[in-house]
């Protein structure tokens, strides 16, 4: 490599951005000293030289996107194990816990020198930390694979029988079957693409099912009578909705607190719901005219954008469906199979975000593959293959033998989300940023919220696996998928 302008600084450090942003060590000064007079650059200082393109708006879709997954159909199933107010704290408490995290992780960037997850590990903690980031960040991938192949295992099957009137017994209405076929005929083959580019509409297109999703639970809850009468029960929208036994109306008042042993799902439900992290910094590459409190304030709008969306579908969704003979499930549009044997508004629901999640999931196992794959080696379509196979394959053991989506959730949310949230941002933040530009209120500040995220993961995992042990003996009755 050699410059027509030796000691041309800028062009040095527009290099030294570029390697950094796609997570490539930037390499001893000495090689570039015989062309250049100056010995020495801080590698420390955030210069970002290459111009972004994304406006203040498709920057807020955009995140909007990332942020927007499968856990917005747990909310509920969090709600009716917390009550309203109870879900409202928690909600409210974890949409700001994970704005802060988002303003130390930019803080860092800026002082890391960094644009990418990863590499901010690698320069905080050496090889330890860029570890901790990458895993984090492949669990959590795999959770929203596993979750996205889960919506497949449930809602297929209820759209297949929809049109061929199949009963629980045959194969072509099995979950499991339909999720490994699934996997084989779409998944496998767009996964072993080198480019999947032009895929990466669906996360628009996700978005898009999820508001309509929205829209149709609030309409629902106003079609749907509570109690739900025993002549309601699996008949289409035309019929017209029969009279609420009053002495049922008890059971259909709804709770503010609630307290029982799937409360513990709860705060891990919604870390899941609210973890973008990775997404972050890459958006805020492409930001025009990039600062850090304009990044800010993109990730404020969208934020409150996605807040307001999980509030009306947990409030809706439980409203729905609160009554004691009647529980929310942990996979909300499932729920709805309990009315209706065929609805066309939710078969058109269940049909696009069928196809959102499965188009979805190639997306989200491509930076797991090439991080697998490695920047520094040369394509090889046998490592390509295996590597997809093998992925592909634990992530449908996972799906077809975890018993429900509530564990995906919960052991994500508990783990991955809550290192991507609390820990690694904070930790980071108190490692990277300067002393001098740290007050100590902030670095306090940090501190107490790298606490709390091992609190919050400690306390979640323990309470999570001390869950399943006790209900251990009672997996049969999770076969909804089946």
């Amino acid at each position: 490599m050699f410059f027509t302008q030796c000691g041309d600084r800028k062009m040095l450090l527009l290099i030294q951005s570029y390697l950094w942003s796609r997570g490539i060590a930037w390499g001893p000064m000495a090689c570039f000293n015989r062309y250049c007079r100056f010995t020495h650059i801080n590698l420390t200082v955030p210069v970002f030289q290459s111009p972004g393109s994304a406006s203040f708006g498709m920057s807020v879709f955009n995140l909007g996107n990332a942020i927007m997954g499968s856990g917005i159909l747990g909310l509920s199933y969090a709600m009716a194990n917390t009550g309203i107010a109870m879900f409202v704290i928690l909600l409210v408490a974890v949409a700001i816990f994970s704005l802060y995290s988002v303003h130390l992780l930019l803080k860092t960037a800026n002082e890391g020198g960094s644009l990418v997850y990863e590499q901010l590990g690698y320069k905080a903690f050496g090889i330890p930390g860029k570890l901790a980031a990458s895993c984090s960040i492949t669990m959590q991938n795999f959770g929203a694979m596993a979750s996205y192949l889960y919506i497949v295992k449930y809602e297929l099957p209820i759209v297949i029988k929809a049109f061929l009137d199949g009963n629980d017994n045959s194969w072509y209405t099995n979950g499991d079957y339909l999720v490994l076929i699934v996997t084989m005929t779409i998944i496998l083959p767009l996964s072993l693409l080198r480019n999947l580019g032009y895929l990466g509409y669906t996360s628009g297109f996700s978005l898009l099912c999820m508001v309509f999703f929205l829209i149709v639970v609030i309409y629902k809850k106003f079609q749907i009578p509570c109690p739900l009468p025993e002549n309601f029960i699996n008949i289409t929208v035309n019929v017209s909705q029969p009279q609420v036994n009053t002495t049922d109306e008890e059971c259909c008042k709804p709770k503010y607190f609630v307290f029982n042993s799937q409360t513990v799902y709860a705060v891990p439900i919604l870390t899941f719901a609210f973890v973008c992290h990775p997404a972050i910094l890459p958006m805020y590459e492409e930001l025009k005219d990039r600062s850090r409190r304009k990044m800010q304030n993109v990730a404020n709008v969208s934020f409150l954008g996605m807040f307001v969306m999980y509030l009306l579908a947990a409030l809706f969704g439980y409203l729905t469906f609160n009554g004691e003979r009647n529980a929310v499930e942990p996979e909300l549009l499932h729920t709805y199979s309990k009315v209706y044997n065929f609805d066309v508004v939710l078969l058109i629901v269940r049909f696009a975000v069928l196809t959102a999640v499965t188009l979805t999931v190639p997306v989200v196992l491509f930076p797991v593959i090439n991080q697998l794959l490695g920047a520094s080696k040369e394509f090889s379509w046998p490592r390509h293959i295996c590597i997809t196979v093998a992925l592909l394959v634990c992530v449908n053991i996972l799906v077809i033998f975890v018993p429900t989506i509530r564990d995906i959730f919960g052991f994500i949310g508990a783990s991955a989300a809550a290192m991507l949230i609390f820990i690694l941002p904070s930790a980071f933040y108190i490692k990277l940023v300067k002393k001098e530009s740290m007050k100590s209120v902030q670095k306090m500040g940090a501190t107490l919220f790298l606490i709390v995220g091992f609190m919050v993961m400690i306390c979640s995992m323990a309470l999570i696996i001390a869950d399943w042990i006790h209900n251990a003996g009672s997996s049969g009755e999770h076969a909804d998928g089946h």
